[in-house]
């Protein structure tokens, strides 16, 4: 395909990955955003967001002279053929996505797009988005297009560049087939489809995924209540075609920038077409408990009381790969214990800076100075690696409460300390499945 001058609105996770991946792909890219001095950075190279391969990418897509960065959409989109939405569409109100951001954008640039150029949605819509936009154009020469995002975090660019398939939606099914062409030098299945279909897709998916991990949080509990180890149970369903290995982690709840606002998003959707999306809902509120499982369990470790215990905490991000804390349960977690009056001391190898109501230090040790009980909530590697002895000598108490079945028990308990982790015997003989 001939290489297409596209602009991408909005610069944060999703907008700076599609468009540093864009322009590597061969594609004129212009990066917009409203924040300056952010602007100031990323023309200069500097990538504020934890992202393997990222940083590099937008370095040598300035240097190719295929990526630049400026404020202003306006004047930007006058000569695009194609430009990406990717600003934030949070939780709203009552738990609907807030479509204001997106529906700013449409208003500032909807007169000067070119006629033909392709208005792109890669923020995550409610069905029927689409449409709405069309409508507020009021243009029939700027076909709109659903082409939703499925990056995780930690491994966004791989993700771009090796995806499972491209999603692409439109009532224009030419527009669509154009803008599934911009991906043409991937190797993925292509699947194209109307507006609603596709801004389904990318809801149906993450809230599958939810369910997923509700459901494997719900077994792990089951696993400690009927002393079976979740690791072999998981392990024995993995092999199973059918269920696959991925997403059957437990651990203390899922979270992040997307499972959360989706989840909600999804349940008002079904509530305005009159349906009643219980396993959603179920799901939701098991991922609520589970938090609430394991402030139990560390209550229970340092003798039944939060008040004055002092809890040393592994991990703050959402997730190992990332600094980012937006509905991390980690951080959930941690916060009610300090509602709950214990003093909390926090390492995360990804977070610096103040956070209300604990200490965040720059040293893993540090967590373990005094404390009554140590507990991971962030599945980094190098919790992995730590020196137990070491840690043990500096904690007051003996508890480890791995929530995410991350450590060595084995170690943990020949330095002297007790493990007790999710879903799994205190004594975690490990027994290889054949």
């Amino acid at each position: 395909m001939t290489p297409a001058r596209i602009v991408v609105v909005g610069t944060g996770y999703v907008g700076l990955t599609t468009g540093a991946c864009l322009a590597g792909l061969g594609h004129s890219v212009t990066c917009v955003d409203v924040d300056r001095a952010k602007v100031s950075r990323l023309a200069a190279g500097r990538v504020d967001i934890l992202e393997p391969g990222l940083a590099d990418l937008v370095t040598r897509g300035i240097a190719a002279g295929r990526l630049q960065f400026v404020v202003g959409a306006r004047d930007a989109v006058r000569d695009a053929q194609a430009v990406f939405l990717c600003v934030p569409t949070p939780m709203g109100a009552g738990g609907s996505a807030d479509l204001r951001a997106v529906e700013a954008v449409a208003a500032e640039i909807g007169d000067v797009l070119p006629a033909g150029c392709a208005l792109v949605t890669k923020s995550t819509v409610p069905v029927g988005t689409s449409k709405r936009i069309q409508a507020m154009l009021g243009r029939t020469d700027v076909p709109v297009v659903s082409n939703p995002e499925f990056l995780r975090e930690g491994t966004a660019v791989a993700d771009f560049l090796g995806p499972d398939r491209i999603v692409v939606g439109s009532d224009d099914f030419a527009a669509a087939h154009w803008v599934g062409e911009l991906y043409s030098e991937l190797d993925a299945p292509v699947v194209v489809a109307d507006a609603a279909s596709a801004e389904l897709v990318k809801y149906a998916a993450n809230c599958y995924l939810a369910l997923k991990l509700s459901y494997v949080n719900s077994i792990a509990e089951l696993c400690e209540r009927l002393g079976a180890d979740i690791d072999l149970v998981t392990e024995g369903m993995g092999y199973d075609r059918r269920i696959g290995r991925t997403f059957l982690k437990p651990g203390p709840g899922w979270g992040g920038s997307c499972l959360p606002k989706d989840t909600s998003a999804l349940v008002k959707v079904a509530e305005s077409v009159n349906y009643d999306f219980k396993m959603l809902t179920s799901a939701i509120d098991e991922n609520i408990a589970q938090r609430d499982r394991i402030v139990a369990k560390i209550a229970g470790a340092v003798g039944g009381t939060l008040a004055g215990a002092r809890i040393g905490v592994l991990g703050l991000a959402f997730k190992a790969g990332t600094n980012d804390l937006r509905d991390s349960p980690a951080l959930a977690v941690a916060s009610v214990l300090c509602a709950l009056g214990a003093d909390l001391v926090a390492y995360d190898p990804a977070v610096d800076g103040e956070i209300a109501g604990m200490t965040v230090v720059d040293d893993a040790y540090q967590v373990a100075k005094d404390a009554d009980a140590v507990v991971v909530l962030t599945e980094w590697a190098e919790f992995k690696h730590l020196d137990w002895a070491a840690m043990a000598e500096l904690m007051e108490g003996i508890d480890v409460v791995d929530t995410r079945n991350l450590l060595d028990p084995r170690a943990i308990v020949d330095a002297g300390l007790s493990w007790q982790g999710v879903g799994r015997p205190r004594a975690a003989a490990r027994i290889k499945v054949s």
